[in-house]
């Protein structure tokens, strides 16, 4: 794992949490966009070498909405930047680690991404992510 590439919070109302980390950071967010595959909106600050990536879910069943409605807004996630996601998903799973989904998918930002389960990791939810255009691979796994 390369870096922490950002930390991922769950947020009620997207425009309003904006506002707030405007202020907070004295910056706008660089991005904003929809991720259909798990039913959110996003948007991004940079922060140094990093992002926070705040999630607005947009559908009732999707994992935010869920995650706030059991925990109430707060961080959800921390994401690490991997070079080659499979190799990731392949080791940590010889280790005893719980992959939530064995197949990378698009997720925001131009990423692939994977999640292992919090009952394997102290109880956080991470993220492991990997730039679309760095890889050799395409969704699924195929050269």
């Amino acid at each position: 794992m390369r870096k922490i590439e950002h930390l991922g919070i769950a947020v009620k109302d997207l425009k309003k949490s904006n506002e707030l980390f405007e202020k907070l950071l004295g910056k706008e967010a660089y991005k904003e966009e929809s991720v259909e595959s798990e039913g959110v909106i996003t948007s991004f600050f940079k922060v140094g070498d990093t992002k926070i990536e705040l999630l607005q879910a947009n559908e009732q069943e999707s994992a935010i909405s869920k995650f706030i409605e059991k925990r109430a807004e707060g961080i959800h996630h921390v994401a690490f930047a991997v070079d080659d996601i499979y190799a990731e998903i392949k080791r940590l799973k010889a280790v005893g680690f719980e992959v939530l989904n064995e197949e990378p998918k698009r997720g925001a930002d131009h990423k692939l991404v994977v999640f292992l389960h919090p009952r394997s990791t102290n109880g956080v939810l991470v993220e492991l992510c990997q730039d679309v255009g760095s890889t050799k691979y395409k969704v699924g796994g195929t050269k």
